[in-house]
């Protein structure tokens, strides 16, 4: 049997091979290396994937791709936590970026963007990812993403800069003040994961003006910050993979196509395409 997991911050998507029968699906919390610890993880997963780890026997292989995992030393605290549990199994780790590339290109040449709780692109070359300057996290910056959008809605209710209409919807639903926020954001675990649970707000109101160009203003960020720091960004496919690209797919077309800027593939969860890359690239 092998299990691929794809992970962002905010949520991991498991993947199951079984024999002779469909493939079998589980989530958990998002597995970050940058905001949870080796004892941590294995916490989550034993009070969170109790159905995955009853197949820990049988299970040779385990690929995981993961935010937060661009480095050995991040690597091998997920590593070592995933072979607490699956004593018996293989476990390679790598970034959520080179997920993305195998789930979007393939063996194909171009850019991969990650839209999701945070933000990120790479160049993957057919065959690897190539490391730019980009990934700098939430604080830093995360351009475009639903982490830049939560933070953008939730400073503009707080400065008195909303609309009033969208101010009093939002300040119904979060219910929201400068003592929480500032307790969240300062003084709890995840903070990019509550700002970016915010941008679902911008769904509901999606068609005014205020969200229009909020959303314009993020995704041009994106593109201006990563996207065009690579001189022949308009000689490639660009592929988007999270949330934040799928869900505002449309705006994101637009912004593009206005940018010179050639889409490929758009994927809200990237685990099926790239389990059928892990499958087919092991069956070569």
């Amino acid at each position: 049997m092998i299990l691929v997991a794809d992970s962002g911050s905010s949520k991991t998507d498991w993947l199951l091979t079984l024999p002779q029968q469909k493939t079998k699906q589980f989530r958990t919390a998002g597995l970050n290396p940058y905001f949870l610890t080796e004892k941590e993880i294995i916490k989550i997963l034993q009070e969170q994937a109790k159905d995955m780890i009853a197949y820990a026997a049988d299970i040779s292989e385990i690929y995981f791709f993961g935010a937060g995992c661009s480095s050995p030393d991040r690597h091998e605290i997920v590593s070592n936590a995933i072979s607490h549990l699956f004593t018996k199994s293989y476990v390679s780790v790598d970034s959520d970026l080179l997920g993305c590339a195998y789930a979007t290109c393939g063996h194909e040449k171009g850019l991969c963007c990650v839209l999701g709780t945070g933000s990120n692109i790479s160049f993957f070359d057919g065959e690897g990812i190539h490391d730019g300057h980009h990934g700098l996290g939430y604080v830093l910056g995360d351009e475009g993403s639903g982490t830049w959008f939560g933070k953008a809605l939730i400073t503009d209710f707080l400065y008195g800069n909303m609309p009033e209409e969208i101010s009093l919807k939002f300040d119904d639903e979060y219910h929201l003040d400068k003592e929480v926020v500032i307790k969240n954001v300062y003084q709890t675990p995840n903070p990019n994961s509550y700002l970016a649970s915010f941008s679902k707000f911008l769904s509901s109101i999606r068609q005014s003006d205020y969200a229009q160009n909020l959303l314009n203003r993020g995704l041009i960020e994106f593109i201006e910050t990563n996207i065009k720091s690579y001189p022949q960004y308009h000689r490639y496919k660009c592929h988007f993979v999270g949330s934040v690209a799928y869900v505002f797919a449309d705006e994101l077309k637009s912004v593009c196509k206005e940018n010179g800027i050639h889409i490929g593939k758009i994927i809200q969860q990237p685990i099926h395409d790239l389990m059928a890359f892990i499958l087919s690239r092991d069956a070569e």
